[in-house]
């Protein structure tokens, strides 16, 4: 490993990182726990957070701001569904806040948080809960190594 090896995609990195709502509110951070180890462009960040990082080497720290756009994207009122409460089990009661998995017709999941509760039928968020938010990301890159079959 090349210690001055500058972030480029396909390399592997390993980070600490947060990222901050507009208020401060910290969403998330790994800052005093395990490192978060990828690979550029393996689709682990969004890639408006990667873009921050590309040029960076091991040892530098940044922090940066990032629209909406630049981020998790601006929120889709067409992923607000409404949906009727006979759609889930009898026994379920759902809560404003909540986060519920549904079931893809593909196999996968996606998460939403539900907005309301009212008349029989519960409103839907399926955005990203990150999304429509300008962010503060914040980076210490602790290890570059080259993209896979990248002597250099």
């Amino acid at each position: 490993m090349i210690s001055g090896q500058e972030i480029m995609p396909g390399c592997r990195v390993t980070l600490h990182l947060a990222i901050a709502l507009e208020d401060g509110t910290e969403a998330l951070s790994t800052f005093g726990e395990e490192p978060v180890s990828l690979t550029m462009g393996d689709g682990t960040l969004q890639p408006g957070l990667e873009l921050a990082l590309y040029g960076l080497r091991a040892g530098d720290t940044q922090t940066i701001k990032l629209l909406p756009e630049q981020a998790y994207g601006v929120r889709d009122l067409a992923l607000i569904q409404y949906m009727p409460m006979t759609d889930f089990d009898g026994a379920f009661t759902p809560e404003v806040g909540q986060v519920i998995a549904f079931a893809l017709p593909n196999g996968d999941e996606a998460p939403g948080v539900v907005l309301d509760v009212d008349e029989g039928r519960i409103e839907v968020d399926f955005n990203h809960p990150l999304a429509g938010h300008e962010i503060s990301f914040a980076v210490e890159i602790l290890e570059v190594s080259p993209p896979a079959g990248d002597a250099s």
